[in-house]
């Protein structure tokens, strides 16, 4: 099949995982993307770290190095005409690898390199012992790639309604009751998906944690499987407490051929897509359906030629069970399908905003496996709010890599109006609710979304000992409950 000089391919993956005894031998997150960039390049085949006209780093928590990329490429010795940092988000990874396939696309790129990494559980060990990390800083300053999106009101930070982990269990509770599953049925649901995960995670190689867990050990609570946010156990959350980086290495075919890859190395980045919900919870039209990702994954399709039932690999986002069941129904995907390579994000390893990168490499690697066959990955970030999608195969598509943000359909799309202060005081109808829990598995705030009955929707919040003990017990979605006019939530 006749390849287009400008098609974008993957030729090198690498990833690196660190388990350090202590800080001493501790690794910083430069130096774990300088490994995972090694292990790229030997995957593709070279004797060393190719020169990129850009290099490209995901942004990250670990530690405010300035610029990376300048950091990294010296202890590399490599030559970089380019430096370019991501904004925050899950879809970041994918996004950039878009941006990046655009670019070889029309020219403007030959070769590029994407890479990141956290090392966020040294970060926290060095911070429970009250020591002080001397990892390295650069003052010069990378080009931003990509663009950040604000995603949260001053309705939803004043109430402190400002974290995934307290979002995402109320999308639970409401995909729950919209099942018509009772609580504790449901637990054993999305358990049962979690354990098929942890089975991957098993096999895999770079993940972190390499153990099978049955649906009965993920939904049941104890000491290392304290309660979260209510109805997530920590097993059913996205493990950051991780050391790892990932990278990949993206050309024109006609450079990989100049590199002398063999074509059995190469992935082909067929079509991307970039999509985001309405931005701030708060005006989601309803917490069952994200149309963003059923325009975006339906327009990525498109682009490749594709239905969902041609594509044999898939790695959903899975930082929280309720995040990778409505990406699946979002993109027609049953549930008893494998839906990750990678094992998911509480198994293999949610280092922050890189844990796209790890996908895409064990992608490409599956991909190589299974000559001709067609891989979906789609990353997402904020409140399931930002999505980014790629196809990948190892054949090349017919008229190169093709790309499309389908924002304006979304746009257009219905929201729903908030109600604060004394507009929001009365009666109200639980839609959604979580009840997070101290360290000690004590409830110590109720979180509700209610409809109010003109159809907007309303924040409460309580840390009343008999409220927070009350939600912890049978389904509250449907329920009928009081808001005063400061979000105080009454039963």
């Amino acid at each position: 099949m006749p390849v287009d000089d400008r098609s974008p391919v993957i030729i090198g993956v690498g990833e690196h995982v660190h388990r350090a005894d202590g800080l001493d031998d501790a690794l910083d997150p430069v130096d774990l993307m300088g490994e995972a960039m090694r292990a790229a390049a030997s995957d593709a085949g070279l004797s060393a770290v190719p020169s990129p006209d850009s290099l490209r780093v995901i942004q990250m928590f670990s530690w405010r190095y300035g610029n990376p990329g300048a950091i990294l490429a010296r202890r590399l010795g490599i030559d970089v005409r380019h430096h370019a940092y991501g904004p925050v988000g899950g879809n970041t990874p994918q996004s950039i690898v878009n941006l990046t396939a655009a670019s070889i696309q029309r020219g403007e790129l030959d070769l590029a390199i994407v890479t990141g990494a956290e090392a966020w559980r040294t970060r926290m060990r060095a911070r429970r012992a009250d020591a002080t990390l001397e990892w390295e800083r650069d003052p010069s300053t990378p080009d931003a790639i990509g663009s950040e999106l604000e995603m949260n009101l001053p309705a939803e930070t004043d109430l402190g309604i400002v974290m995934p982990v307290q979002v995402y269990p109320m999308f639970e509770s409401a995909l729950r009751a919209s099942a018509g599953r009772d609580v504790d049925a449901h637990l054993h649901h999305i358990a049962g998906l979690w354990s098929a995960m942890s089975d991957v995670a098993a096999e895999n190689p770079y993940a972190w944690s390499q153990r099978s867990f049955t649906s009965d050990e993920l939904a049941t609570t104890g000491p290392d499987n304290r309660m979260i946010g209510l109805p997530y156990p920590k097993r059913l959350n996205s493990n950051n407490d991780v050391d790892m980086g990932a990278a990949a290495i993206i050309c024109s075919a006609t450079t990989a051929a100049r590199l002398g890859v063999p074509r059995s190395q190469w992935v082909f980045v067929h079509a991307g897509t970039e999509t985001h919900e309405h931005p701030f919870v708060s005006h989601r039209n309803e917490f069952t359906r994200t149309p963003a990702i059923e325009i975006g994954g339906r327009r990525v399709l498109a682009l490749a030629g594709l239905d969902i039932d041609d594509v044999a690999l898939l790695d959903l986002y899975s930082c929280f069970p309720s995040a990778t069941q409505l990406g699946a129904a979002s993109l027609g995907i049953a549930l008893d399908r494998p839906l990750t390579l990678t094992g998911g994000m509480a198994f293999a390893g949610g280092p922050w905003n890189s844990y796209v990168l790890h996908a895409i490499a064990a992608m490409t690697t599956s991909l190589r496996e299974r000559y001709g066959e067609h891989g979906l990955v789609w990353g997402n970030g904020g409140y399931v709010t930002k999505h980014s999608f790629g196809v990948y195969s190892t054949t090349p598509p017919d008229d190169g890599f093709r790309f499309d943000e389908p924002q304006a359909e979304v746009d257009a799309l219905p929201r729903r109006e908030l109600a604060t202060g004394a507009d929001a005081a009365g009666a109200g109808c639980v839609e959604g609710y979580t009840v997070m829990h101290d360290r000690e598995q004590r409830p110590e705030l109720a979180i509700v979304s209610c409809r109010l009955a003109d159809g907007r929707r309303a924040w409460g919040t309580s840390r009343d000992d008999d409220v927070t003990n009350a939600m912890c017990d049978g389904e509250w979605v449907g329920a009928d409950v009081t808001l005063d006019a400061g979000a105080t939530l009454r039963l």
